[in-house]
């Protein structure tokens, strides 16, 4: 580095020059940091050939004209040669102008020039040949680089006025090809039919318009002719990172644990960053600023925090940001991923069982976590609040107990070891022990339904390569009365796709029949969920009416619940609640029939039978309000059987069980 800045400072000294040196490096890399650390400030104290220099450091971000460009260098070199300006920045500690100040202020005017009522030519303002220009960002201005090179040219060729061009000349050379490119395609594609080639089948028509572009439009070859003419030596910016990243740690030096903490682990920082594969240091200063609310909150809540779960947190901050912030994976790869249980299951399987369907997940485990044990890897409210920028105090709380009670593995439930950890990592003297306590899991019934398909494909394994010494019809038959047992006490589980692509599912028969079986179980869990959540809702019909409303059109619109409901209760409920209600359900049911026809579907046999109960119940009745009322809903229900008017007759008139009237009334009679 110290290389760089003598060579830098030698293109300063020189008698003459009539090029430019630009410093090359990518987005993030601490070019600018570099600049205004390293080199600056050594220039700003260079006196040669009686000369003192003084830098004027101007980013061409957002430019969108070469007058912009002007005026930045006017206010810069007027602000240097004004002595009040001088005083007011010395007093302030300020070395130039914020933008925010310049933004705001006719500069012109505010300096003395008169041209108030005319265009102000800013470049007969200044001199500067005692002066270093240096451009940053060149290739985030709005204007032409071709333009901007130009101009710059005027400075060097003629003036011999030492500059520095700073930039990203890959993210350049991007910008020259994609710029305007849909008028460059209609372009490209006019002449091509002009030339009578567009259409010949010669080769392909993209690869036809591209070369059209290229040789119409060929930006990329003029940039390197005017750059060979205007910069006499590029340097590749390659910092040490070692240093750099000392420089970061620097602003947390107010918080004496948090700067201990991370001066100690720097290595881990480095490492971290290097794995990252990017030069990007504005990444890696956004994750220590998110690492310092972690480090505080962790401290504040839970001060006896292992040291090795703080290092974790420490490279999971710094690769999560990496992962997410360069653009290596979209922020939904880990939305799925809820605890560290169900991310090392994922890698488990993946390792033990070979399953390729989570590779991203083994990747950014064997590069991040190379060399570093840790049982503790993945942490959600970390992965939240770096892709949501929310920190959740929920989720923080709920990791940090699970941490707490999972740090020691010894201590886990065998099955969950075998789930979370690498089966090669329990010893010999304990895996049977461990194999034994899941076999008694299994037939107690004390795990769930899904674990127990997990584990099957775990003991499949194992019996496999003759580590247990149980046969595969033994494991099967163990497992599948374990099923039927747990089944009784298990809930539904409705996201089987995702929770299944986790494990490496071996595709044998024993492992079909296992999966066969399990579906079956989960449709009549699914069906008892249904049962009971309809039972909770239709209940507060006619006594809680607001409650059945609230939960109804928030939880059952686009949900078939009425296919789990028995019709003689739902005719008794009806038939109790108010006139007023009776309309209300009744309008309620047909809207949302018709938001929601391919879904409701199932519930069609249900409203044919309430229909005909409610003409059943209302025939020979003498009128009232109330009759008239319930006569309208089964009217009003035709409305929905209609909707299904396409579907076959066998679905439509498919029924349930006839009511029986005369019970029914009997039953009313009695409320």
């Amino acid at each position: 580095m110290e290389d760089l800045v003598e060579s830098i400072l030698d293109y300063v000294r020189a008698d003459y020059t009539d090029y430019a040196i630009m410093i090359n490096g990518e987005w993030g890399s601490g070019k600018t940091y570099f600049w205004n650390n390293k080199i600056r400030n050594k220039i700003d104290s260079l006196t040669f050939n009686g000369k003192k220099y003084t830098t004027i450091y101007m980013s061409l971000y957002g430019i969108s004209n070469l007058e912009d460009i002007s005026k930045k260098i006017f206010i810069e070199t007027t602000q240097l040669m004004d002595k009040g300006i001088k005083k007011y920045m010395a007093t302030h500690d300020k070395t130039t102008i914020p933008e925010y100040a310049k933004t705001g202020l006719d500069m012109a005017h505010f300096f003395g020039a008169k041209h108030v009522n005319e265009r102000v030519d800013y470049s007969q303002f200044f001199a500067t040949d005692d002066k270093v220009l240096c451009f940053d960002d060149l290739e985030r201005a709005n204007v032409d680089v071709i333009d901007i090179l130009g101009y710059i040219n005027n400075f060097v060729e003629h003036d011999h006025i030492k500059t520095i061009i700073i930039c990203n000349e890959k993210e350049l050379s991007t910008k020259l090809k994609s710029s305007n490119l849909e008028m460059k395609t209609f372009i490209a594609t006019y002449l091509l039919d002009k030339e009578g080639s567009l259409l010949k089948a010669d080769k392909p028509m993209v690869e036809k318009i591209g070369e059209k572009i290229e040789y119409v439009f060929d930006k990329a070859n003029d940039y390197e002719r005017i750059k060979e003419k205007l910069i006499g030596e590029t340097f590749e910016y390659a910092p040490k990172f070692s240093y750099i990243i000392n420089g970061l740690l620097m602003r947390y030096e107010s918080n004496p644990d948090l700067i201990r903490f991370l001066r100690e682990h720097t290595n881990l920082i480095t490492n971290t960053f290097i794995k990252s594969g990017t030069r990007n240091l504005r990444i890696l200063k956004h994750a220590l600023n998110d690492f310092q609310k972690i480090f505080e909150t962790v401290n504040k809540f839970y001060p006896n925090t292992n040291l090795r779960v703080l290092q974790t947190m420490l490279i999971f901050t710094i690769a999560v940001s990496f992962e997410i912030k360069a653009g290596k994976i979209t922020k939904d790869k880990f939305v799925n991923i809820n605890s560290n249980e169900e991310y090392k299951s994922i890698l488990v399987s993946s390792r033990v069982l070979m399953d390729n369907r989570q590779f991203y997940i083994k990747e950014f485990d064997n590069n991040y976590y190379f060399n570093f044990k840790s049982e503790y890897r993945f942490f959600k409210f970390i992965e939240v609040y770096v892709r949501t920028r929310i920190f959740d105090m929920k989720i923080f709380k709920n990791d940090m107990e699970m941490i707490i009670q999972t740090i020691d593995t010894e201590k886990l439930p065998g099955y969950k070891r075998l789930l979370t950890e690498e089966y090669w990592k329990i010893s010999d003297d304990q895996f049977p022990i461990v194999i034994a306590e899941v076999i008694d899991n299994v037939q107690n019934g004390d795990l769930k339904l899904l674990e127990l398909v997990k584990l099957f494909a775990y003991f499949s394994y194992f019996s496999r390569r003759k580590l247990i010494d149980y046969d595969m019809p033994t494991i099967k038959m163990i497992f599948l009365k374990g099923m039927d047992l747990v089944a009784e006490k298990s809930e539904y589980c409705s996201n089987i796709d995702e929770e299944l692509s986790r494990i490496g599912i071996d595709a044998g028969e024993d492992m079909k029949d296992i999966l066969k079986h399990f579906h079956e179980l989960n449709k009549e869990l699914e069906k008892q969920m249904y049962r009971n959540k309809a039972e909770e809702i239709f209940k507060c019909i006619p006594m809680k009416m607001e409650t059945f409303y609230e939960k109804f059109t928030t939880e059952c619109m686009n949900e078939p619940i009425l296919n789990y409901y028995d019709t003689y209760q739902m005719i008794q409920r009806i038939t109790c609640a108010s006139n007023e209600d009776i309309v209300k359900i009744k309008e309620m049911l047909v809207d949302r029939a018709k938001k929601n026809k391919k879904e409701l579907l199932p519930e069609l046999p249900f409203i044919i039978s309430v229909r005909d109960a409610l003409f059943e119940y209302c025939k020979d009745k003498d009128v009232s309000i109330k009759i008239v009322m319930l006569k309208e809903f089964a009217n009003d229900l035709n409305t929905i059987i209609e909707l299904y008017s396409d579907m076959p007759k066998k679905v439509i008139y498919k029924r349930k069980k006839p009511i029986d009237i005369e019970s029914l009334e009997n039953k009313l009679n009695t409320i």
